[in-house]
């Protein structure tokens, strides 16, 4: 079954097929109202109109509607339920969600499925079909559904320990699933992780189906459905966190309410709980329940939890809020058994505050906590999950192993007082091996774990029938070894593994496990039951014999050679073996056993480790090494295309650099156990040596090693003890026999590392007892001046393997001398003296070859051919040998038998001939050619196969054509082969090239037929090809060849001189024909020793060294000694290198800056603080400043008052006093009432105090001063009015904001006041400044400067460049009035830039910079009130603008100097009355005061603008801004009078009051 047909046939939806309306009062509306459809909502969450079905038509109740089906229901209202108001049909939502929007795309697995589904069905639907593996750990996420604030600390440390909790255990994290609350903040962790990790965390969203937003988007089979994650913020709903890698949306037939999702979500976590963890652990997944805040239902659901059975451990986020913290308090202040400590009233208090409950409610959730600690050891932190249950400690021990966390094993099971049998360690460490736990096996090692009494042979084997994908390569190896088609359930047994290693190792490599005492053993134990525990080998069942019999036909001489037994075919066939000692079972060194497993098994990391424990470290690397190189070979044959073959190289050249490493390390501390190490004999590795492994490995760097080299030299010259002029010495030696006494030879000391074959240990074991004997003192035995005897240096001299050698080559240029003198003569019928020399030699180097056939190495007789046949010489002596005896037999014949017998000579000494290059292969400088040829005539085969098919192709075609009449004959053959071969060489056959242009001549003249004019252009095209391209391309593959010989060839000479120095280390004493003698000697020798029974007559001559077993425990504790310095050093040396360092400083700079971030935090708070305290005292200032002038104009009224008062009444006096009728004229009433309210201090302007109280209090502070070469920006800021929370005013920045820019050219804007200039911003504190962004930084002229000095003494530029940013900010503010007045028929809308103060450090130099704006820029009017003809509506609109502040502020204020491009203006002009040139002014510079304002009135001339905003014109003579009334203070203040000047009521000049 398909997985889209198996979804749709096992999960369902449910959808509400009745409505029944939430209202109890049954509407009375008929079906089809539209009303009703739109806004009745039934109990499922959906409105009427959503429902599915739905159609206006229906004539009845909605109440009594089943939409399906259309029956009626009593008149009884009945309560909805899911069972009975919905219905089942196959799920329509399934497939991948794909979010929208967002730098990455991010996809999740989803379904849609009832809220009663199988949970069976759902984990066969993760673990199948969507394809998870099955978690090690459930960790269920619970919290608030809100969104809630969490402290970036602990958010940090929470998600971490979420995220490594879930990483290191392989888990399944379950939660939500929207993108609120704690689902939300488990997202944001994900997010951080997968920035870090290409690793995808498994997170399971379960969420309702009906409170998902836009969930119609998810509606599909099997599709990839996009999804918009943007949340409606009207709506009720939320969208999916698209962090989430999976979604379960749980349907019940609902829209918008929470709860479907708990039953199933518990359900499927029980499920889970009853899978096994792993295979090998019967222990099911563990379920752990995360709280992150949340509410009271937080509290019940962990209740639910602890009172499961097996209990749920919680793990509770304490910091998180509201329901953590409350649990992580409430733990805190209970007792061990649960029981309160006298907190229950804080505890109340505290649930109270919180949740805002009542005291029945607080109470009630109050208990539910109790009963919650009633099993407190379950309430834990993240790190105690496996040591919070009741588990044992072994329980505890398989869960740590199975979440590969060796951490929480350490620090909680392997403790003191924790109890583990040895049993259960072996179990665990024998699960530890099969699951790959490395940590883990090295912590059970070090808790007494011993692998000698753990490894037996039923481990082992259980070891490797391991079911991991990692064990194919050893299946198919098994399959090649045995040659026959394994069943997939076939079991391998370690005779199988023996085969196998075998035949990696090649050679006559001899595996432990095919030898015949552990098949004894091995088939003991797995056959039939025993009825003795002392079990004979003809006792075995009959499956069994005729196998044994094949197996086990000859007896080893070791098992009764040292008692004196009999000989094993008189012996009983009975070979008696106690199989119930369970020594028999056990591995001597079971490291290696595991580290050869290892191998195999291809898991590297536990190889290394098992490499580092144990003995024979060497030997472990080199067979590691061959093992792996042979594995890749094999992978590499295989026709399956894969990485394996790379992966196993990569693995074979770790354990060759350890090899060499470890080498190099030994060498370093003594060269002479370094020199042992490589020649001593490896019982445990076939009796090999580690020279040997090395060399079968093919690890050129390890025998090219100077340690590996001295040894090759002090065995390629014997006891000889000579450096330099050996050969010559040797050569005068060999011809002049008094010469070898004048020689200097080693001392006994000074062989002790060299390796010698069993005749020369016996003798110096005899010379050694001798010297002991006559008690010869040690110094004397150690100097190297000690005299040998005569007959010892005629002895050592010739068995030394450079005498061996020169005596060889000087008999073989003898010989070959006889022979060239045999063919080049005339061949007598009876062979000559000469002849029979020669044939002498050959038929002894043909015995020598059969001696070092079968006696080269142990092993069987098929082995030991190969293995001799693997060498070119070798094949090249046996086919010149087989073909001189060939020509020597046809010789004897007559007529053309004896001539054919003569040809086979002549063709048999080519190959002795070449046998000369071998001699010249132990020289450092012909040796790497000679290599090089053979390379080259090896590499060569599949150029020389293109260019035969070349010569083919072109040989038979002119072959046919210019001879279309030959007959069939062998001649054929050679005619279309060589002629066109000699044409590479230049033998072209001219006159056939154009038989017909020669046709004069006689032996061509008949090949001139029609068609042959095609020979030409095919030998032109042949020579083209063959000689141009494929000649050239062979010499450029020779090239190639010799250059990367060249480059190594140092390298391969030492190599290649270990074969060279070890076959002649093995060759008999004399050289051929001599060498008869020495074989005779030799097999009478063999006589005499096998009547004597000794085992080791003419056994097999290898290179090894022979310790006694203290001697190899010194090597071994020496081995194991440089592998622990080595391993210190790489430690060292890994600690020093410059990534860890870089690591571990980028932790710690994560650290720090961790720390520094909270730091900065808490200043950032401690600043704000100060800032907000020194606002308000600015404030303060400001409100003191205010009131103090507003009680000096209130003093200086009531003054004026009383002096006019007191005036008054002295001219009434007066008057009464000096009264004459009709001189005194009084007053008109209206001038009277007039004078009261003119006075000569105008009314307090409450603002202007605060205003210039900012300046002052700004020009007065020392400003923040950053690092050069930043600049630092002040701003205005806007403040609240204390008076009126409406009104506002601006108030200077405290601190200044960094910034750097960069000035783009020394070309400078000007005008009368200032000069300006174009800067780039390259960087910016908060984003002050956009960098990247042009700005125009404006400063005084120098003269400006000058003299405004004389009315600013100090910080003059700073006191301009506030004024000038000032009166920018007021037209600012002034514009924001115009553009919400104006009317629609005014399309423009005049705003002001932005103007900061700026602080230059390199210049030290106050500034205004404000972005620098483009386009056609324009000035409008100027600050002296000249103004422009305006030609279109914008220039009215900005002529306008300036004529409505002047009537908008009653005259006071005046912007002129209107300038910049379109709407956007710049340095404006704010004049103001009465204030030029004053200390105290708020404005700049460019204030012309009342004469600006004059010419204003008497050029301007109001437009069309002005008329549309309904301003008076100037020019009347009764015109007087006071007077002037607007239409928005019509609608605010009405018709009302003026009030008195003393008055302290709200004037009418309120709204032209600048909130700056």
């Amino acid at each position: 079954m398909s997985q889209k047909s198996w979804i749709e046939n096992t999960f369902t939806k449910r959808e509400c097929v009745y409505i029944l309306p939430v209202s109890k009062d049954p509407h009375r509306c008929l079906p089809g109202c539209q009303i009703c459809q739109q806004l009745v909502r039934c109990c499922c969450g959906r409105l009427v109109r959503q429902h599915v079905g739905f159609t206006a038509s229906l004539a009845m109740k909605y109440s009594d509607v089943k939409l399906a089906e259309g029956v009626e229901l009593g008149p009884e209202q009945e309560e909805w339920s899911v069972e009975k108001h919905t219905e089942q049909s196959p799920t329509d939502a399934y497939g991948v969600i794909n979010f929208q929007g967002g730098s990455h795309s991010y996809r999740a697995k989803y379904v849609r499925l009832s809220h009663d589904s199988r949970p069976e069905a759902i984990l066969r639907l993760m673990l199948r079909e969507w394809q998870m593996e099955l978690p090690k750990i459930v960790i269920s996420v619970h919290g608030g559904i809100q969104n809630f604030d969490l402290h970036p600390r602990i958010k940090q440390v929470v998600g971490k320990g979420l995220i490594k909790a879930a990483v290191t255990t392989g888990a399944w994290i379950l939660t939500g699933g929207v993108n609120t609350g704690v689902a939300k903040h488990v997202g944001d962790a994900l997010k951080e992780h997968s920035s870090r990790s290409a690793r995808k965390i498994c997170t399971i969203g379960i969420a309702p189906w009906g409170v998902i937003e836009n969930r119609t988007d998810l509606i599909g089979r099997d599709v990839v459905a996009p999804y918009q994650t943007l949340l409606n913020p009207l709506s009720k709903l939320n969208v999916l966190n698209n962090l989430h890698s999976h979604f379960i949306l749980v349907d019940d037939g609902t829209v918008g309410k929470y709860g479907a999702e708990v039953n199933l979500r518990r359900e499927l976590e029980k499920h889970i709980n009853l899978q096994r963890i792993h295979a090998r652990i019967g222990q099911g997944v563990p379920v752990v329940a995360l709280i992150f805040e949340g509410g009271p239902n937080v509290i019940l659901t962990v209740l639910e939890y602890l009172q499961e059975s097996p209990p749920v451990p919680v793990v509770v986020c304490e910091g998180t809020g509201r329901a953590a913290d409350i649990l992580s308090y409430v733990h805190k202040q209970t007792e061990d058994d649960g029981s309160d400590t006298h907190t229950h009233i804080d505890i109340l208090a505290t649930i109270k505050k919180t949740f805002n409950f009542s005291h029945n409610d607080a109470v009630h959730l109050f208990h539910t906590l109790m009963e919650c600690m009633k099993n407190k050891d379950l309430v834990n932190g993240l790190s105690q999950t496996a040591h919070s249950t009741d588990a044992s400690a072994f329980d505890q021990l398989v869960l740590t192993l199975a979440w590969n966390r060796v951490d929480i094993a350490k620090d909680h099971v392997f403790v003191y007082g924790q109890k583990l049998l040895v049993d259960s360690l072996e179990q665990a460490m024998l699960d530890a091996l099969v699951m790959d736990r490395v940590d883990f096996v090295k912590l059970l090692i070090e808790n007494g774990v011993s692998m000698h009494r753990f490894l037996t042979i039923s481990h082992l084997e259980e070891l490797y029938n391991t079911k991991l994908p990692t064990n194919h390569t050893l299946f198919q190896l098994v399959r090649d070894v045995k040659q026959g088609n394994l069943p997939p359930n076939y079991k391998i047994t370690l005779i199988d593994v023996g085969l196998v290693i075998e035949y990696l190792m090649g050679g006559t490599y001899r595996c432990n496990y095919t030898r015949k005492r552990f098949r004894i053993i091995y088939n003991n134990l797995h056959g039939s039951s025993r009825p003795e525990s002392r079990v004979a080998v003809h006792n075995f069942t009959p499956g069994w014999s005729s196998f044994l019999y094949t197996c086990m036909r000859v007896k080893s001489a070791c098992f009764h050679s040292d008692r004196g037994e009999p000989s094993p075919q008189k012996r009983s066939k009975e070979e008696v073996v106690d199989i119930d000692d369970p020594e028999t079972r056990r591995f001597p060194y079971p490291f290696n056993e595991l580290l050869v497993w290892a191998v195999l098994m291809k898991r590297q990391k536990m190889a290394l480790f098992f490499w580092q424990h144990g003995e024979e470290s060497m030997a472990k690397a080199l067979v590691a090494c061959r093992l792996c190189r042979a594995m890749c070979y094999e992978a590499k044959k295989s026709d399956v295309v894969d990485d394996t073959s790379e992966e196993l190289k990569k693995y074979s050249n770790e354990f060759g650099r350890l090899a060499v490493d470890l080498l190099e390390q030994s060498f370093r501390q003594d060269e002479t156990m370094a020199m042992k190490l490589l020649t001593y004999e490896l019982k445990n590795w076939s009796n090999s040596t580690c020279l040997k492994l090395a060399v079968s490995s093919r690890l050129r760097p390890f025998v090219a090693h100077t340690c590996t080299q001295m040894l090759l030299s002090d065995m390629w010259m014997g006891r000889l003890n000579m450096r330099k002029n050996s050969w010559y010495k040797v050569i005068l030696s060999i011809l002049v026999f008094p010469a070898i006494l004048m020689l200097e030879y080693k001392s006994k000391a000074e062989m002790a590392h060299i390796p010698q074959d069993a005749h020369q240990v016996s003798m110096e074991d005899s010379d050694h007892n001798l010297q002991r004997a006559d008690d010869i003192p040690m110094v004397q035995v150690l100097m190297r001046s000690r005299r040998l005897p005569i007959t010892r240096k005629f002895h050592a001299f010739y068995l030394a393997p450079i005498v061996k050698f020169w005596t060889n080559t000087l008999f073989y240029l003898g010989f070959l001398m006889l022979y060239s003198y045999v063919v080049l003569v005339r061949l007598p019928l009876f062979p000559s003296p000469q002849e029979w020399v020669v044939i002498l030699y050959i038929f002894t180097s043909a015995i020598e070859k059969i001696r070092e056939m079968f006696m080269s190495e142990g092993g069987k007789i098929s082995q030991k051919i190969k293995v001799w046949f693997s060498d070119y010489f070798n094949i090249s002596d046996f086919i010149a040998i087989i073909m001189f005896f060939v020509g020597f037999g046809l010789r004897f014949g007559s007529g053309k038998v004896f001539i054919a017998g003569r040809i086979v000579y002549c063709l048999n000494i080519i190959f002795w001939y070449v046998r000369l290059l071998d001699f010249l292969a132990v020289n450092q400088q012909a040796g790497p050619y000679v290599m090089m040829i053979g390379k080259m005539v090896a590499n060569m085969f599949y150029i020389v196969v293109i260019m035969f098919v070349v010569l083919v192709t072109y040989g038979v075609p002119r072959k046919a054509i210019l001879y279309p009449n030959s007959d069939a004959e062998w001649s054929l053959i050679i005619d279309v082969l060589f002629q066109p071969y000699w044409m590479m060489y230049g033998e072209v056959y001219a006159y056939e090239i154009d038989v017909c242009s020669n046709s004069s001549e006689n032996p061509v003249k008949s090949l001139c037929a029609s068609g042959v004019w095609l020979t030409p252009a095919l030998q032109a095209v042949y020579l083209f090809i063959q000689y141009i391209l494929m000649v050239n391309l062979l010499i450029a593959f020779f090239n190639n060849v010799y250059l990367q010989v060249m480059s190594m060839s140092n390298l391969v000479w030492k190599y290649q001189r270990y074969h060279f120095i070890m076959a002649y280390h093995d060759k008999p004493v004399l050289p051929p024909p001599l060498i008869i003698f020495c074989h005779m000697a030799s097999f009478l020798n063999f006589l005499c020793k096998r009547r004597k029974k000794d085992s080791s007559a003419y056994g097999p001559s290898t290179a090894q060294l022979f310790l006694t077993e203290e001697d190899q425990k010194k090597l071994h504790d020496f081995e194991e000694q440089c592998v622990e310095t080595y391993f210190h050093e790489k430690d060292d040396k890994f600690h020093s290198g410059s990534e860890e360092r870089i690591r571990l400083t980028s932790d710690r700079v994560e650290t720090m800056s961790i720390q520094l971030k909270e730091v900065g935090n808490r200043v950032n708070f401690i600043k704000r603080s100060l800032h907000s305290l020194d606002s308000q005292i600015g404030h303060l200032q400001d409100l003191s400043a205010l009131t103090v002038d507003t009680l000096k104009a209130l003093t200086a009224q009531r003054a004026s008052d009383a002096s006019k008062v007191h005036n008054q009444i002295t001219r009434e006096l007066s008057l009464s006093k000096n009264l004459v009728p009709g001189v005194v004229d009084p007053l008109p009433p209206s001038k009277a009432s007039v004078l009261p309210q003119r006075s000569i201090y105008p009314p307090p302007d409450p603002h202007m105090p605060v205003e210039r109280n900012n300046l002052m209090r700004l020009s007065q502070s020392i400003p923040f001063t950053p690092v050069p070469p930043r600049v630092v920006l002040f701003h205005i800021k806007k403040m609240y009015s204390p008076n009126s929370i409406n009104n506002s005013m601006s108030s200077w920045a405290q601190r200044g904001l960094c910034a750097k820019i960069e000035f783009l050219s020394k070309e400078e804007m000007g005008g009368g006041l200032r000069r300006a200039l174009k800067v780039l911003c390259t960087w910016s504190e908060y984003d002050v400044l956009k960098p990247g962004h042009l700005y125009i930084v404006k400063s005084f002229l120098p003269e400006v400067i000058n003299t405004w000095k004389s009315v600013y003494k100090e910080d003059t530029v700073l006191h301009l460049c506030l004024r000038e940013i000032q009166q920018q900010r007021a037209a600012q503010k002034l514009t924001f009035a115009f553009n919400q007045i104006r009317p629609k028929t005014i399309p423009y809308s005049p705003r002001f830039l932005e103007v900061f103060l700026l602080y230059c450090h390199s210049a030290g130099q106050w500034f205004a910079i404000e972005e620098c704006i483009t386009g056609e820029f324009r000035k409008f009017n100027n600050n002296n009130g000249d103004e422009i003809v305006p030609t279109n509506l914008l220039e009215e609109t900005m002529l306008a603008f300036s004529h409505w502040t002047y009537e908008f502020t009653r005259g006071e204020l005046l912007v002129l100097d209107l300038q910049g491009v379109g709407e956007i203006l710049t340095d404006p002009s704010v004049i103001k009355s009465g204030e030029k040139g004053s200390y105290d002014m708020v404005f700049g510079p460019a204030n012309l005061g009342d004469d600006a304002i004059r010419n204003f009135r008497t050029k301007h001339h109001c437009n069309s603008c002005c008329r549309k905003l309904k301003l008076p014109d100037l020019k009347r003579n009764d015109y007087t801004p006071e007077k002037v009334t607007l239409q928005q203070d019509d609608q605010t203040e009405g018709s009302s009078p003026s009030p008195p000047a003393g008055g302290s009521t709200k004037e009418p000049r309120q709204s032209m009051r600048l909130m700056l």
